[in-house]
């Protein structure tokens, strides 16, 4: 951390900062319940199978078809275990939890009925101010502002942290870009709870970073004519306004210099076509690439689960079915890559499949949950084959009720499905 510009000491913090209790919740007796206790509420016999039948199961007319990679990944299942953890532990507290644990209805109900009370994530309000040091407070997978952490430091509150571990890379590149003078634009969604923190990490450790959010290539060809001098200060400010920006941004001072960052659940393919295309504006305008840095910053489970279904398409499938929370980012990146090749639905759970020409689905152009007709499942006599994926955030005993529930429309025996 450099010295203020007289060479000064920096001041002591203040008295009544209050450390952060590091709490380890991971004590083996407590993973073994917890272990047993997620295995039943997650885990799915029937996919299990399916998956040791090659990830295909054909019955009478129906194929049912699940992507090679799907469902909960590393740092998800971390983020459970400790959240179920932090209940065992500390089984007369207080625990709170910072949002979502992650994007999904049926995990975050969990929690809720274990008494793990959601607080507010896009802004802080007077919980956090009630916070005591007799209380614990749950850092989502997605992580949270660093003005956020500060807060429940100052109180005293436990923290139990769940960020994932891909989350934190991105993180440590963003404050290194921070420290030698980069700007980090970050491909991302700007309301997202990854981003905002990501944002934060972006100030850097004495928060005179800066950052810049975009997310299209729409956005990214507006920054790039900005950085070729094709588009105005004022026009540039005009586009992203406060919400994608840092406090005290200069376009005219904070694009000299700039590094690309992304949220870990970000399409790859675009993402890269980003680095691309900033790392030609900045050549063209300085004649080199000095000013310009990146780091491929995509988790590894949200590339394996993109790649999976890139797979999965390659083979002949009537429809798709994507399942998972609506505001999970990841999952809706499969979606927009399987509704380019054939009619696909987005559904929250296995009772969005209404009936054989109605599903319930959500539309991500109309950013809302809609009903449409869908008639190739409703002829019993026809070969059908529908394929089934979902993102890092779905458990697989949702996969299970989605497969029993095609089974039920399509009258096939789940005795024949269990004794695969």
């Amino acid at each position: 951390m450099s010295e203020s510009p007289t060479n000064t000491p920096k001041s002591p913090k203040p008295a009544n900062k209050k450390k952060r209790k590091r709490i380890n919740v991971r004590k083996p007796d407590v993973m073994e319940k917890v272990e047993a206790e997620v295995k039943s509420h997650y885990t799915s016999s029937i996919v299990e199978k399916i998956r040791a039948n090659g990830g295909e199961v054909t019955l009478g007319k129906t194929t049912i078809k699940l992507a090679q990679q799907f469902g909960f990944c590393y740092g998800v299942e971390r983020a459970i275990d400790l959240a179920y953890a932090s209940r065992k532990v500390f089984a007369d507290k207080n625990i709170y939890l910072i949002g979502e644990i992650i994007h999904n209805q049926e995990v975050n109900r969990q929690l809720s009925d274990m008494n793990i009370v959601s607080l507010p994530w896009e802004k802080m309000d007077e919980q956090y101010d009630a916070l005591t040091d007799n209380d614990v407070v749950i850092v989502p997978a997605f992580g949270a502002p660093t003005h956020f952490i500060d807060k429940i430091e100052e109180r005293g509150a436990g923290i139990v942290d769940t960020t994932c571990g891909d989350v934190m890379k991105v993180w440590r590149r963003v404050r290194t870009y921070a420290k030698e003078g980069y700007t980090s634009i970050i491909h991302g969604k700007a309301g997202h709870e990854e981003t905002l923190a990501t944002a934060s990490h972006a100030m850097g450790v004495d928060k005179d970073g800066q950052y810049l959010i975009i997310l299209t290539l729409e956005d990214t060809d507006f920054v790039c004519d900005y950085i070729r001098g094709k588009v105005s200060d004022k026009d540039l400010m005009a586009r992203f306004g406060e919400k994608n920006v840092s406090k005290g941004f200069d376009p005219a001072i904070h694009l000299k210099q700039v590094g690309v960052a992304n949220q870990t659940t970000m399409l790859k393919s675009e993402t890269e076509e980003i680095q691309r295309r900033i790392q030609q504006a900045v050549v063209d305008r300085d004649g080199g690439v000095k000013n310009f840095q990146m780091f491929d910053t995509i988790c590894g489970a949200t590339q394996e689960r993109q790649d999976a279904l890139f797979d999965m398409l390659k083979n002949h499938m009537d429809v798709l079915l994507v399942v998972g929370g609506y505001n999970s980012s990841n999952t809706a990146h499969l979606v927009e890559i399987g509704q380019e090749e054939l009619p696909t639905f987005f559904i929250r759970e296995a009772d969005c499949i209404e009936s054989l020409d109605k599903i319930v689905h959500y539309d991500l152009e109309q950013k809302k949950e809609i009903s449409s007709e869908y008639s190739d499942l409703l002829d019993l006599d026809a070969n059908v084959t529908i394929g089934i994926t979902a993102g890092a955030s779905c458990p697989n005993n949702l996969i299970e009720a989605t497969v029993l529930r095609i089974c039920e429309l399509r009258n096939i025996s789940i005795e024949d499905l269990k004794n695969l």
